[in-house]
């Protein structure tokens, strides 16, 4: 059984940066269509931004020239780069397989923006 560890968030200002990872539990395990989701309180959650194992990349307009997703499969590690980051960033964000899958569903880690 696989599970997907999300590391890096916490309390950033306006315009601050993070860079989330996301590691594989299992260190055979490989990252094919992946995706980054986050869920803001009150709200649904949504998908950020995805990686296809054609390196095809896609966001959100809200994050569109900001969030970068990247993959290290020597590492066994997701990554998203989050700039110029907004208070409506706000959410516990996740990673998991695009379409995602309700067994790679981990705790999240959590990011904060606000001055």
């Amino acid at each position: 059984q696989v599970q997907l560890v999300e590391s890096g968030g916490g309390l950033v200002q306006p315009g601050g940066s993070l860079r989330l990872s996301c590691a594989a539990s299992i260190s055979t395990f490989r990252f094919y269509a992946m995706g980054w989701y986050r869920q803001a309180p009150g709200k649904e959650r949504e998908l950020v931004a995805s990686l296809t194992r054609e390196i095809i990349t896609k966001y959100t307009d809200s994050v569109l020239g900001r969030f970068t997703i990247s993959a290290d499969n020597a590492k066994n590690t997701v990554y998203l780069q989050m700039n110029s980051l907004k208070p409506e960033d706000t959410a516990v964000y996740y990673c998991n397989s695009y379409p995602p899958s309700p067994d790679y569903w981990g705790q999240g880690t959590q990011v904060i923006v606000s001055s």
